[in-house]
């Protein structure tokens, strides 16, 4: 009878231990949410959008559900905008393998995606975030992004990025011609007011290439220009 109680107590005390474990564990991994408005900005020159990026994503360390959208408003008219659902993996410190539906809008027709993606933080601490798209009707998309920043001091941060994107076929209702399609190159100053809550000034100068230009200059707009930039960067 005591052997047994011996061995009855020695269980209790691992199972407690394990449900200890466990809960601190548990407590460890909280089910988190961000929203990120990375820019929410106005920009003046050849042509002048309103212009948004921003995700929002919820889950744990290594599972989350992330929501992109992107796009720009001119003359009251949404254009050349997407947004994304994307079931995302942690697969190394500080990278983030996706994998998830595009859907793009604000041109004359509409167009969905499979997209995978990869987004972290590369050597040197340059932000990264390129992903491969694939449409219904056979065509492949390719977009890279990536972000340094520059800190003055612990408020006022210099951050130049670059963006592109590529198409493996021409898409006319898309205004997208093949190959490299786009390309833009930004320098904004923000201020952390709070470190949620940041205003910024900057400039950014933009490309169209190929049949991208061409579809473009036929509709009377413009294939390449600088901008002014005014804009918010907000997280919560």
């Amino acid at each position: 009878m005591k052997r047994s109680i011996v061995w009855t107590g020695a269980a209790a005390a691992l199972a407690l231990a394990g449900f200890t474990t466990a809960h601190a564990a548990m407590e460890d991994d909280p089910l988190l949410m961000k929203l990120f408005v990375d820019k929410l900005e106005y920009r003046a020159g050849n042509e002048s959008p309103f212009v948004w990026d921003t995700d929002l994503w919820i889950g744990k360390d290594l599972n989350k559900l992330w929501l992109k959208t992107a796009g720009e408003v001119n003359e009251g008219t949404v254009e050349d905008a997407d947004v994304q659902a994307l079931y995302s993996r942690a697969i190394a410190p500080y990278w983030d393998a996706q994998a998830g539906w595009r859907h793009d809008f604000g041109t004359e027709e509409d167009r969905d995606w499979f997209t995978v993606r990869l987004q972290g933080l590369a050597p040197y601490f340059f932000e990264v975030d390129t992903g491969l798209f694939v449409g219904d009707r056979g065509n492949i998309g390719f977009d890279f992004e990536a972000e340094y920043e520059i800190l003055f001091t612990q408020k006022l941060i210099l951050s130049p990025n670059i963006e592109l994107a590529a198409y493996t076929l021409t898409d006319e209702p898309m205004g997208r011609g093949s190959g490299l399609s786009d390309l833009e190159l930004g320098l904004r100053l923000r201020y952390e007011i709070r470190r949620e809550f940041a205003p910024y000034l900057g400039v950014n100068w933009y490309k169209l290439f190929g049949g991208t230009a061409d579809f473009a200059e036929a509709e009377g707009g413009e294939t390449d220009g600088f901008q002014f930039v005014a804009g918010l960067r907000v997280w919560y």
